[in-house]
């Protein structure tokens, strides 16, 4: 006579296939995205093990001797580190107290927009940079910025003022760089709010109106509430990339002149892993990367939850 936990095994085992045959479709859908995690995602994870080589090309994983933590104490004993760090911890600020509340703000104002023209043109037009690539976008920023013939240099020399090196200057770098990223992904981060906002009960901007609140107190009691937890996950998978801000976008920007204020984790990997060949000690820059990434998003999900809030996970 079988036991009851084998039972259970096999009723759970039975109610699995039975799902997987009534959901068939829906596996299907996700299938594509499965397998490109699984082989550009979680397959490339092996080669971390370089991070504790020296690894050389010819010899292979296998074969490239082993260095134990020799790249971790080189990282964090460089003084490049506190620029890189530095550099990056600020740019990240910048983004997250500048950018990260704009999209919320204009969502908001989309919402109260009531002629539906109007609102899709605005949308429309907000949505465009964001499939320009960061060439584009920065070769714009030239053609306006530089010192000669730009067209706002020429303009604040026509009205008598002194000619500014917005894109050498290191003062300027990452007023440019904020502003870049604010006219590219700007209109595209609103599109997740704005689905946010749809989904809310009408019946409770019913129940605000018949209380005498008007447009600014229902966006207020009403509005963010609901999209509080959007918000909140957005917030937590922000944080998980405070040193992975992007690589094209920083070095089209930077130079000779800036890169003091400009250099960060991302650039940094490229020179000394594709232009210096130091594949080992570049894996570990990158490794480094993730797992502050990994720890600040188990923290902030863990803070979340203390405040009530579902959290990512």
């Amino acid at each position: 006579m079988e036991s009851n936990p084998s039972m259970a095994r096999k009723k759970r085992s039975g109610h699995s296939l039975l799902s997987l045959k009534r959901n068939k479709l829906l596996y299907l859908m996700i299938l594509p995205g499965f397998v490109y995690f699984v082989i550009f995602k979680y397959l490339p994870m092996g080669g971390l093990v370089i991070s504790f080589q020296e690894y050389q090309p010819y010899l292979g994983i296998g074969g490239s001797p082993w260095v134990g933590f020799k790249h971790f104490v080189r990282l964090f004993t460089e003084p490049t580190f506190l620029m890189l760090l530095r550099n990056t911890l600020v740019l990240f600020a910048l983004n997250l107290v500048i950018f990260f509340p704009l999209p919320i703000i204009l969502s908001l104002m989309l919402n109260e927009v009531r002629n539906k023209m109007f609102k899709s043109v605005v949308q429309t037009i907000i949505y465009i940079p964001h499939f320009l690539s960061w060439v584009i976008i920065v070769s714009i920023t030239y053609v306006f910025m530089n010192v000669d013939g730009g067209v706002l240099n020429e303009a604040i020399a026509a009205l008598g003022g002194q000619k500014i090196s917005f894109l050498t200057s290191p003062e300027w770098l990452r007023i440019v760089y904020i502003g870049q990223i604010i006219w590219k992904e700007l209109g595209w981060s609103t599109i997740i709010y704005l689905a946010a906002i749809t989904v809310v009960d009408t019946q409770l901007y019913e129940a605000a109106e018949m209380d005498g609140a008007g447009r600014l107190r229902k966006t207020w009691h009403v509005t963010l509430p609901a999209i509080r937890p959007v918000i909140i996950t957005l917030l937590i998978l922000k944080i998980g990339h405070t040193l992975d801000l992007g690589f094209e976008h920083m070095y089209l920007l930077i130079n000779s002149l800036n890169r003091e204020v400009g250099e960060i984790f991302d650039t940094y990997i490229y020179t000394a892993g594709l232009k210096n060949g130091q594949l080992s000690f570049s894996t570990t820059v990158g490794l480094f990367k993730g797992l502050v990434g990994l720890i600040l998003v188990m923290l902030s999900n863990k803070l979340a939850k203390k405040m009530g809030e579902d959290g990512v996970y």
